[in-house]
């Protein structure tokens, strides 16, 4: 390994990715990250001894990480580190914007984040980080088509596997693709109001108790739930305005204020004054 600092990088599909290598024990501890609208995701691609990591100003790991382990940060929180042996990784800095956008592509507007990860072994990611060498060392030999699929393989199995994000193969008992955009299509166009399963069925030609199981089947949850991540992702987006938020709570179908702090605690652990005042203290 380099005995300075080694960084390469490219950008695929608004993914920003980069090599980073040092062979010392002697790096300064980086500054503490700014809170941003992303999600990292770094994959060793040689055993890492030690190094101390930091989350809102406390101690959350000291150790290293063997080659081929992810870890998955939520950069929404303040994140840093101390790199105490040599390390080479491959980091991903995955803007949320995009992965909203990829899951939605695909039918899934309720797509709220990534999981987070420490050291967890992923052959997957080691695999394309590794497919990507040759295009960091020379960016200008790299085909265009070749880094978009691999692009596409990353937010595939990373939304997949660590954002509850369901895409089963296309097989007998689920959604033709025009049902699953029709049906979703109503469910958030309705959010802040009511729609029936009558309703859903008869758009996709169903009936009723046929829909419900080709729906789980098909999104790996019942319309209900996927309508109340959907409503829970919304307010998050709302949230980063000055709106009030019991306006939030009617904008986005939830009966008041109570019944929306109820669900967003449910679902991501804290109330959503909470998160608001999170998010702008950074």
């Amino acid at each position: 390994m380099p005995d300075s600092l080694s960084r390469s990088s490219i950008t695929v599909s608004g993914i920003e990715i980069t090599r980073l290598r040092y062979g010392g024990d002697d790096l300064a501890p980086m500054p503490a990250s700014a809170r941003q609208e992303a999600f990292s995701a770094i994959i060793q691609l040689a055993d890492f001894r030690r190094h101390r990591l930091w989350r809102e100003g406390v101690l959350v790991h000291d150790g290293g990480h063997e080659r081929g382990a992810l870890a998955v940060t939520d950069l929404r929180e303040s994140w840093q580190c101390h790199h105490l042996s040599p390390f080479d990784n491959i980091r991903f800095h995955l803007p949320f914007a995009q992965l909203r956008e990829f899951a939605a592509e695909a039918g899934r507007l309720e797509y709220s984040g990534l999981e987070s990860v420490a050291g967890k072994k992923d052959g997957v990611v080691l695999g394309i980080a590794q497919a990507l060498l040759p295009a960091l060392e020379s960016p200008q030999d790299a085909g265009q088509l070749f880094l978009e699929h691999i692009g596409m393989a990353l937010l595939t199995h990373l939304t997949q596997r660590y954002g509850g994000v369901h895409f089963p193969p296309r097989k007998r008992g689920t959604l033709a693709s025009w049902q699953e955009k029709r049906a979703t299509e109503l469910l958030a166009g309705r959010a802040n109001s009511q729609i029936s399963i009558a309703e859903l069925a008869q758009a996709c030609e169903l009936s009723r108790s046929y829909f419900i199981k080709a729906f789980r089947e098909t999104f790996g949850k019942t319309p209900y739930r996927w309508l109340t991540e959907y409503r829970v992702a919304r307010a998050r987006d709302l949230l980063k305005s000055d709106m009030p938020i019991a306006e939030v709570a009617a904008a986005c179908g939830f009966a008041d204020q109570s019944h929306l702090t109820r669900v967003f605690s449910e679902m991501t652990g804290e109330t959503p004054g909470n998160w608001r005042r999170r998010g702008r203290a950074g």
